[in-house]
C-alpha cells in the first residue's frame, strides 16, 4: 500500500482531509492518527462532528464542547457541542433584533425563533458553520474532519449547496429591502447613515460558506477517505458511497481498511479465529478486486483498542506507511 506519507507528498496544497463511513469502523481513530502524524511537521486541527464525543474517548481527554484543546505541540482537537452552539446562536439572534429595532421581541416571533431549534437540519447547519469558520480563520496547516455516520459525509457536501443557496436568497431579499429603505428615506428627506448589520452578516456568512465549499470540491486542497472493515456489509456500503460521491461530482481520494486480522494469526488453532480469517480473506480479495487502486492503508486489528497517545501513535505508523501487507 502507498500509505498517507506518499499521498500527502503528492498533494502539497492539501488543506482538508475528511474521514467518512459507517459508525464504529474507525473514522475517529484514523482522524486522530493522521492528525498525530502530520503534527510533527505542521499545525493540525482535528475536528469531530460526532455528538458521541469520540475524540474525547480516543485521546482520553475531556474535550467535548471546550473549543480548541492542544493535546500535543502543533496538534489541536475540537469536539463541537452543536446543541450549545445552536442555543447561543438563537440567543444572539434575539439580542440583535432587540438592539437593531430597539423593541422587545413579540411573543409569536420569539416562539417562532425558539421552534427553529427543532429543525432537522439545524444540527448539521451548526456543525457545517463551525467547520467553515475554523477554515476561514486559517490558523492551521491541515484540517482533519471526523464525520458522523450520516450519509458518509456526502450530506455535508449537499448541505454546503443548500446553505449557500439559502443565504444567497436571504441576501437578495435583504438587498431589495435595503433599496426600499433608501428610497423611503430619500422621499422623507432623511439620510441613511446606519450600516445594514443584517446584510453585512449575510455577506460574511456567504463568503465563509463559499470559501469552504470551494476548498471541499478542490481535489488538490481537500481529500475524502472512506474507512471500511473486511466485512460484506461494509463492502456494500462502500459501493453505495462511491455512487453517492459521483452523484455530487466528487471523487473518493482513498480507502482505509481497518480491523484486519494480521497474517500471523493463521497459526492460531482456535476454530473461531480460523473461520474469521477465512471470512476476512474472502472480503479482502473482494475489496482489492473492487477498490484496489483506492486502498491507501490496511490497518491491523490490535490486541486492545488503540486509545491514548501511545495507541494513536501505533495506528499513525500503519496509516502513514500503508499498514500491513495483504496477499
Amino acid at each position: 500500500m502507498k500509505g498517507f506519507s506518499e499521498f500527502l507528498a503528492s498533494k502539497p496544497e492539501l488543506k482538508m482531509v475528511i474521514f467518512a463511513g459507517k459508525g464504529g469502523l474507525g473514522k475517529t481513530t484514523c482522524s486522530a492518527a493522521l492528525s498525530y502524524a502530520v503534527s510533527s511537521s505542521k499545525k493540525v486541527l482535528c475536528f469531530s462532528t460526532d455528538p458521541q464525543a469520540s475524540l474525547s474517548d480516543i485521546f482520553e481527554r475531556n474535550i467535548f464542547g471546550k473549543g480548541e484543546i492542544e493535546v500535543l505541540p502543533n496538534l489541536f482537537v475540537v469536539e463541537i457541542d452543536a446543541d450549545s452552539k445552536i442555543a447561543a446562536y438563537i440567543q444572539e439572534i434575539k439580542q440583535k433584533i432587540v438592539s437593531m429595532y430597539k423593541t422587545e421581541i413579540p411573543p409569536e416571533i420569539e416562539s417562532y425563533i425558539d421552534s427553529s431549534v427543532a429543525e432537522p437540519a439545524m444540527y448539521e447547519s451548526a456543525t457545517y458553520d463551525a467547520m467553515a469558520s475554523y477554515l476561514a480563520e486559517g490558523g492551521y496547516g491541515l484540517y482533519v474532519f471526523d464525520m458522523p455516520p450520516f450519509g458518509h459525509g456526502i450530506r455535508m457536501v449537499t448541505m454546503a449547496d443548500i446553505l449557500s443557496a439559502w443565504v444567497e436568497k436571504l441576501t437578495e431579499a435583504r438587498e431589495k429591502a435595503k433599496e426600499y429603505d433608501e428610497i423611503a428615506s430619500r422621499l422623507r428627506g432623511e439620510k441613511l447613515v446606519k450600516e445594514d448589520e443584517v446584510l453585512k452578516e449575510l455577506y460574511d456568512i456567504r463568503k465563509r460558506l463559499t470559501a469552504f465549499t470551494d476548498v471541499m470540491k478542490d481535489r488538490e486542497k481537500a481529500a475524502f477517505f472512506m474507512v471500511i472493515t473486511p466485512e460484506k456489509m461494509s463492502i456494500i456500503d462502500t459501493e453505495k458511497a462511491l455512487e453517492m460521491f459521483r452523484a455530487v461530482g466528487l471523487q473518493l481520494s482513498g480507502i482505509v481498511v481497518n480491523k484486519v486480522l494480521p497474517p500471523e494469526m493463521a497459526s492460531n488453532p482456535s476454530p473461531f479465529i480460523t473461520n474469521k480469517l477465512k471470512q476476512q480473506r474472502e472480503c479482502m480479495t473482494e475489496i482489492m478486486d473492487k477498490f484496489g487502486k483506492l486502498v491507501t492503508a490496511i490497518i491491523p486489528m490490535f490486541p486492545k483498542e488503540p486509545r491514548g497517545l501511545e495507541g494513536i501513535s501505533t495506528v499513525a505508523k500503519h496509516l502513514m506507511n500503508g499498514g500491513i501487507e495483504w496477499t
